[in-house]
């Protein structure tokens, strides 16, 4: 068992930033967890799923179900009904990076849902397998944050798992872990929309740094201890992506 976790926040289909990240994971001391929130508004979705699926395949590296890939999973399943929902969380970048952008502007919904299945068979199983939480030493790592009102966390709803935001972020953590999540933007965390760094309060640590939104993807490599490192990856104005160590 390594000693370390090396917890990357949300994607969002930035693939670029996302392998220079990687480039800071050591592989043979931390094992590697996403956050979920892999896909959608970013231009390079595809390419983010298949390379996490083949670092989950291989054993390699976890990743949580996020309420984006929620979405895409019931898009998958009911197109017609779930469409506008998806496409309005930035479905449609996702879409288009599987099947093409052809394809998306002359069809129907279903039609489309049908060509990702076919263009990638083990998507909806993947996703379906995907875990709500995962627990570790004294952490918590989760897409969205978990139910403090409970007397036991692990009774949170699915729903809550992957969209709960005020309730957990102003309550009280009694769960004698440090929970870390993601899915809520940390400049709406830090009421500050320059902020893209992450969050910490109470125990919990948000590391959704808006990447898509021309913030930060973090990554925290985490001991039984605390925070170990602190790597992000941020676009420039050229576009030109730039990395720093910030612990």
């Amino acid at each position: 068992m390594k000693e370390q976790r090396f917890v990357i926040g949300d994607v969002h289909g930035e693939y670029e930033m996302l392998e220079k990240l990687l480039t800071f994971w050591d592989e043979s001391q931390q094992d590697l967890i996403f956050i979920g929130d892999l896909t959608d508004r970013g231009e390079n979705s595809l390419q983010v799923l298949e390379r996490v699926r083949q670092l989950v395949e291989e054993g390699r590296a976890l990743c949580l179900r996020g309420n984006h890939e929620e979405m895409l999973r019931h898009f998958l399943q009911q197109p017609e009904k779930k469409a506008a929902l998806y496409m309005m969380n930035g479905g449609l970048k996702t879409i288009e990076s599987i099947v093409g952008k052809d394809l998306v502007t002359v069809t129907q919904a279903h039609v489309m849902a049908e060509a990702v299945m076919t263009q990638l068979p083990w998507l909806a199983e993947f996703i379906e397998n995907l875990p709500y939480y995962i627990e570790w030493q004294n952490y918590v790592f989760v897409h969205a944050g978990v139910d403090l009102t409970l007397d036991d966390w692990k009774m949170t709803q699915p729903h809550e798992f992957i969209w709960i935001r005020q309730p957990f972020h102003e309550g009280e953590n009694r769960t004698g872990k440090t929970i870390v999540f993601g899915h809520t933007p940390t400049p709406s965390l830090h009421q500050d929309e320059s902020q893209f760094q992450i969050w910490q309060s109470d125990h919990k640590i948000g590391i959704d740094g808006g990447a898509v939104f021309g913030g930060i993807l973090h990554g925290l490599v985490l001991d039984k201890t605390g925070i170990v490192h602190h790597y992000g990856v941020q676009k420039d104005d050229n576009g030109l992506i730039q990395a720093t160590t910030y612990q």
